[in-house]
């Protein structure tokens, strides 16, 4: 899809499914958008929305890449790193960039998470 120009935007469980062969499949693709440069549209799952969409700065395929450090994150520790009980305090939580991890999280995963769920464009 990022080939192609295409942000997908909804990355997440309820979005995925794997078919009889074992391959993944996205559905969903109400907030795809083919986007060569920048979008401002606020949208997606609060959980999994990058601080760009946040402050509106514009965003791009980096969200989607961000959407994905969450993703890993949740399938390893059972729950999303910025879980709280409404979007506005999610969104703080994403905001300021804290993401904890157990002592039983794996390494390799933990460096990866790090390097996808990170503000800095250049370095996600």
């Amino acid at each position: 899809m990022h080939g192609k120009d295409i942000i997908y935007r909804d990355l997440k469980p309820e979005n995925m499914l794997i078919n009889s062969d074992g391959y993944l499949k996205l559905t969903d693709f109400g907030f795809a958008k083919h986007c060569p440069t920048k979008t401002y549209t606020l949208c997606g799952t609060p959980q999994y929305i990058a601080p760009e969409i946040i402050m509106n700065k514009g965003h791009g395929k980096p969200v989607d890449w961000w959407a994905l450090g969450i993703l890993i994150y949740e399938m390893i520790h059972g729950i999303d790193p910025f879980d709280a009980a409404d979007a506005m305090e999610i969104y703080a939580k994403i905001l300021a960039g804290k993401i904890r991890f157990s002592r039983t999280f794996p390494s390799d995963a933990k460096s990866l998470v790090k390097h996808l769920v990170t503000a800095d464009l250049s370095k996600r």
